[in-house]
């Protein structure tokens, strides 16, 4: 079941955010909801022991680019079957 939350960010922040979320053909709750299922599978004592940590900071930045290519249904049914 979904909840439904609200957050206040830095508006040139989330405007990065829902491009990378875009690109990955994901939305931005899905890439919010990554984020804080990665925060909370470990007991972690300081945001510096994330694995994420690094990472977080470099896409809030604007320091990290990601280039995939875009997959057509065909491509991404093939690959969901071969992952069964």
């Amino acid at each position: 079941m979904d909840a439904k939350i609200t957050l206040s960010f830095n508006a040139h922040t989330i405007e990065k955010a829902k491009r990378f979320a875009e690109a990955h053909n994901m939305s931005l709750s899905r890439l919010t909801e990554f984020l804080y299922q990665q925060l909370t599978t470990q007991n972690y004592k300081t945001l510096e022991e994330l694995p994420i940590a690094e990472w977080v900071t470099m896409v809030s930045e604007g320091q990290a680019e990601y280039h995939a290519k875009p997959r057509g249904r065909k491509a991404m049914k093939n690959e969901f079957f071969a992952k069964k």
